[in-house]
């Protein structure tokens, strides 16, 4: 006779004046149905800093011209992330933010024509004035020429290091990535603004090159068939495919967290899940893996405060 095992219930949710962040997930993760796997993507990230892996982070562009853009250099700061892939338009948002630029909050619903009329850029529901892409050139010029009298030849890792460095934002993902020693791919750094102002640059000097084979290079190499990976992989897109790409050759990732709003039903690399990416083994077969489907606006923060907690609570995170 077939015997079913239940291994969890489920637990109904109850609000208690005082609640934390941590409780609160905590509740979440027996309710059923996708909050169960809050509480998954949670524990799998605290295994993986645990395990001392080596961490992966990854997000699309929109996820930084976000607020989560601070808390990603926070993450960074904490010691959460050992590598980040992302693609460039948010970093040219970071640094317009560590530039004093700020983003207004406006509607999904707008009227996108009238936008456009009084010089607004619309992402979602973030506004971006088109000044402040004009502000950003000006501050590219300098740095590009700065960068240019010190190196010729960079990989976009030693690119985006230098920009960190000159930052003094500590809200910024690149000041703290830099000022920690960890890098920042950016496979697609033509795919946005600064596509343009490279392109003007190296009108001037031929001499300059960004060398995006030798970053594939260096990115394969980053770690070894014996080190322990990890990836939090937030959207999809080109920063989610480099980096477990990356890790192929190595035996693929030990523990993965895809957080995403993307269907697997398209055939999108946003929408594979982890179970997707065992086939081609980027993920291992015995990987502690997990794909949370949902605004990662809101399921990230969530997820990593419980982990947070319980990690400072170890030890774990840097002090």
């Amino acid at each position: 006779m077939f015997k079913v095992i239940f291994m969890n219930y489920v637990k109904d949710f109850k609000w208690k004046k005082g609640m934390k962040a941590d409780e609160f997930v905590t509740g979440l993760s027996k309710v059923g149905f996708q909050s169960v796997l809050l509480g998954r993507a949670s524990e799998i990230i605290r295994k993986m800093k645990r395990d001392g892996a080596k961490i992966y982070l990854t997000f699309t562009s929109n996820m930084a011209t976000s607020g989560l853009r601070g808390f990603f250099a926070q993450l960074i700061d904490l010691g959460m992330a050992d590598i980040i892939v992302t693609t460039v338009g948010g970093l040219e948002e970071d640094i317009m933010r560590a530039s004093k630029e700020r983003f207004a909050i406006g509607s999904f619903r707008a009227d996108d024509v009238a936008l456009h009329e009084k010089g607004m850029n619309r992402v979602g529901n973030i506004l971006i004035r088109e000044e402040s892409y004009a502000n950003f050139e000006d501050i590219m010029t300098r740095m590009l020429g700065k960068i240019y009298e010190k190196k010729k030849r960079l990989t976009t890792a030693e690119f985006f290091r230098e920009i960190g460095l000159m930052l003094r934002d500590k809200d910024s993902i690149l000041y703290q990535a830099a000022r920690h020693n960890v890098p920042v791919f950016c496979p697609a750094v033509t795919d946005g603004a600064l596509g343009f102002h490279l392109f003007m640059f190296q009108e001037k000097h031929p001499d300059f090159i960004i060398d995006s084979v030798r970053d594939f290079k260096d990115i394969v190499v980053f770690t070894s068939q014996d080190d322990r990976k990890g990836i939090i992989c937030l959207g999809g897109g080109v920063s989610k495919h480099y980096a477990i790409l990356s890790t192929l050759i190595n035996g693929g990732m030990d523990y993965a967290v895809y957080m995403t709003t993307a269907s697997a039903s398209s055939g999108s690399m946003s929408g594979a899940t982890t179970d997707e990416a065992k086939s081609w083994g980027k993920i291992k077969d015995d990987a502690d893996a997990v794909t949370v489907i949902g605004d990662v606006t809101i399921t990230f923060p969530l997820v990593m405060a419980k982990a947070l907690e319980e990690l400072k609570k170890e030890g774990c995170l840097r002090k």
